[in-house]
């Protein structure tokens, strides 16, 4: 009971849809491959851009840390030569009572 996809035409031509899956087919294997050698380029563009990042990120945060250490220390020095200075001369703090605190505390380095 299994029914043909052949049909007779009226000027005798012989009708398969099978014909024309071939043929379907046969045309859209060509942009396929293409389509997939412009995705594998992609792909391994994408990889290469994200392994740039990667790497443009590791030393950004590499930089980030030797200038918080930076940071750190000179806070340190900052607060040390403070101490210094108040001891050296005790009536100064009226002086630095009257700066803004953030003056002397202020680690970040943004003005």
């Amino acid at each position: 009971m299994c029914t043909s996809n052949t049909k007779k035409l009226p000027s005798g031509l012989v009708h398969s849809s099978e014909r024309k899956q071939r043929s379907k087919r046969s045309k859209v294997q060509v942009p396929r491959r293409v389509r997939k050698k412009c995705e594998e380029k992609a792909e391994k563009d994408m990889e290469l851009k994200n392994l740039k990042l990667f790497l443009e990120n590791q030393s950004i945060i590499e930089e980030n840390e030797k200038l918080r250490k930076k940071a750190s220390v000179l806070h340190q020095e900052n607060s040390a030569l403070m101490s210094e200075f108040q001891n050296k001369f005790p009536d100064s703090d009226i002086f630095f009572d009257s700066l803004p605190l953030f003056f002397f505390t202020n680690t970040d380095n943004r003005r």
